[in-house]
């Protein structure tokens, strides 16, 4: 009986999250004297799994399923689950693993518990904290169920070296037709750039640029950083920005290490999707604006003055750290 994992991958690569999963797989199966299994899904990179704690992978290689499909991924995993007799499956937090988990959850009558934040309380009982009420509060949680399914909220628990001899091997279900009965007609990925989900760093910007065309300096901060561009849902209704940069309760969560909002006043929605970032820094010409009682940091001046010292200062500083 070992804990499972599913890892999530994109074009053969892990995603960041997949190493939180298996660190934090890797304690709750040192907790139950057990070991964790993967299962990927056309990774091209899975030893690299044994570094973070897990002990077999099992590598579904299938064409079908080179796209996402909640359905057809959640019978496979349940056929893995069954296979391995594992009670306790991990997941990420991720916008694919909330559609895919109920799915896998009803399928296998299990207690499911989303956007976790720390190891468990207790085994026994099964305790877990997460976040609540828009990630304004905590929760603990107790999962009375059988099998137990927890949903690892994206840098809460970090992820930790636990190097394990690893064993690789195929495990092909083919999908039925059935699975396939919704399809994606088209899909948006950002291409060359960091992402939001996996970004350590998220540079987000708002209506206060004034329009798409001043946009050249968030996309230059990021590049400095490193880190991903985002932007609010009034800037993606615009047409300013496409639909995947918009971040919030209606787009998409962010729990990035560092969150700088440009030109966002801070509308509750906004906020409630980016509390769960560690630090948060605000830039905005309006002192009143609701985003400077949720930031860590804030800064009440022009945009097209601060933001360009702001680039210039971290260049000079990452000339001299070279």
């Amino acid at each position: 009986m070992s804990v499972l994992i599913y890892t999530e991958s994109e074009n053969g690569t892990f995603k960041k999250n997949a190493f939180e999963v298996a660190s934090y797989a890797y304690a709750v199966a040192k907790e139950l004297n057990t070991t964790v299994t993967a299962i990927s899904f056309n990774a091209e990179e899975n030893e690299s799994l044994g570094k973070y704690g897990v002990s077999k992978v099992l590598n579904v290689s299938n064409d079908q399923l080179k796209t996402f499909n909640a359905k057809a991924y959640a019978n496979i995993i349940a056929k893995a689950i069954e296979k391995e007799n594992a009670s306790v499956i991990i997941v990420s937090s991720s916008t694919d693993t909330k559609y895919l988990t109920p799915l896998l959850a009803g399928k296998l009558k299990a207690g499911y518990t989303p956007n976790v934040i720390a190891a468990p309380e207790s085994i026994s009982p099964f305790i877990v904290k997460r976040t609540a009420f828009s990630n304004k509060g905590f929760a603990y949680t107790e999962i009375k169920a059988d099998t137990k399914i927890i949903g690892v909220s994206n840098n809460s628990y970090g992820i930790h070296e636990n190097d394990t001899s690893i064993a690789v091997e195929d495990f092909n279900s083919t999908p039925s037709e059935a699975d396939f009965s919704t399809k994606s007609t088209e899909i948006d990925k950002v291409v060359g750039k960091a992402t939001i989900a996996d970004a350590d760093i998220v540079v987000s910007g708002g209506r206060g640029l004034k329009g798409p065309e001043n946009w050249g300096m968030i996309e230059e901060l990021a590049d400095v950083l490193g880190a991903a561009t985002a932007c609010s849902k009034p800037v993606s209704d615009l047409g300013w920005r496409p639909h995947g940069e918009h971040v919030g309760q209606t787009g998409k969560p962010v729990a990035s290490n560092l969150y700088i909002a440009i030109g966002i006043s801070g509308a509750i929605q906004h906020l409630a999707g980016v509390s769960s970032s560690k630090v948060k820094v605000v830039i905005n010409t309006d002192p009143e604006a609701p985003f400077f009682k949720a930031a860590d940091y804030g800064i009440v001046g022009d945009a097209f003055e601060v933001v360009p010292k702001l680039i210039e200062k971290l260049k000079e500083f990452k000339a001299q750290n070279a």
